[in-house]
């Protein structure tokens, strides 16, 4: 997938969310490649960075460089019956309201529920410090299309 970042953030395997387009966009000629192709709430990693650039009024050095992206791995801990590298799991966050220190592997930025996901690997397959008492593993998805 081809998109537009600022000078200063293209560089290759950098990982970014994309929130939502700013209102400086909705008149710009290249708000089709730029932002359209992006979906909000996701992480993207940069595969590529070419040398073609772009004005862009609302970066620091006021230029964009042409990207090559794709959705982003995620870490994030899933219950672990699931756990097994390769195989497919649809993402559900669990039924926490608890903010303890692994709140943002529960509920990582990037991925939304129900997401269907490949486990890429598994970096711990058993978290023993849930405050819920949950059984989890530590897991890197990589999002389907």
């Amino acid at each position: 997938m081809i998109t537009l970042i600022g000078e200063d953030l293209a560089k290759k395997d950098l990982v970014f969310l994309f929130n939502k387009a700013a209102e400086e966009c909705d008149d710009c000629k290249f708000k089709t490649s730029c932002v359209e192709s992006l979906e909000e709430g996701r992480k993207y990693k940069i595969l590529d960075v070419r040398d073609n650039q772009q004005p862009c009024p609302i970066h620091d050095k006021e230029k964009v460089n042409v990207v090559e992206v794709e959705k982003a791995n995620i870490t994030t801990f899933i219950d672990v019956k699931k756990s097994f590298q390769g195989s497919t799991v649809n993402y559900t966050p669990p039924d926490c309201n608890i903010k303890c220190i692994y709140h943002e592997f529960c509920f990582p930025d990037g991925l939304k529920e129900s997401d269907k996901c490949t486990i890429e690997e598994v970096i711990d397959d058993h978290i023993n410090e849930c405050a819920k008492g949950y059984s989890l593993s530590k897991v890197v998805l990589k999002i389907k299309e």
